[in-house]
């Protein structure tokens, strides 16, 4: 089974991309939405967040992810605490995730923002890189998110810069609103699956 992840800086089109993919009928595994789920029913994140960042972290049976975002923002060692407690849980479920679907497909995918940062490249065989230009990507995250041009700016930089993103990437797809996705996309799999063979 060929693994491929893929990512981008905010406001690149990463998940429009992973959704063209799906659509060729590779399983895909979003990370985001699975982080989303597991902090929600883990017993184990639940256990060590509320005991390293505090008690009231969960209201019933979910966590609150805007108070955990306003502690964990401005304190970086907070932060590293967080993700030092998710970030194996959740390659352990799609370690696990992947091992249901290796006789069934021969490729998936899992888009993920923090790729890179949060070192899932080490599970992958290929990264795919989605790129768009800067002016681009602030008008489709303030049109998106109704944000103004410095909060996206803040969250932009934030993130990996977009050329130390690239020294991990085995392919690049342009969304500038020139290039074809669906075209791309289809050259990406064709490539993989080639040199697979």
């Amino acid at each position: 089974m060929i693994k491929m992840g893929i990512t981008g800086g905010i406001g690149t089109g990463k998940s429009v991309v992973s959704d063209i993919f799906h659509l060729h009928g590779i399983p895909l595994y979003n990370a985001d939405r699975e982080a989303k789920k597991l902090n929600d029913s883990s017993p184990y994140i639940r256990a060590q967040l509320t005991l390293q960042i505090g008690e009231d972290l969960y209201t019933e049976d979910k966590l609150d992810r805007k108070k955990l975002a306003s502690i964990i923002f401005h304190d970086s060692r907070k932060l590293a605490i967080v993700n030092s407690i998710i970030h194996p849980e959740l390659a352990r479920h799609f370690t696990e995730w992947c091992r249901q679907r290796e006789w069934s497909h021969p490729m998936v995918i899992i888009d993920a923002a923090l790729l890179i940062e949060a070192g899932f490249y080490q599970f992958v065989d290929k990264v795919v890189m989605v790129q768009a230009p800067k002016e681009l990507r602030i008008a489709r995250v303030m049109q998106r998110d109704r944000s103004t041009r410095d909060e996206v700016e803040a969250r932009m930089n934030s993130q990996l810069p977009e050329e130390e993103k690239i020294k991990y990437a085995d392919y690049l797809i342009c969304n500038d609103n020139r290039h074809s996705l669906i075209h791309q996309v289809a050259e990406v799999i064709k490539k993989v699956a080639g040199n697979s063979l």
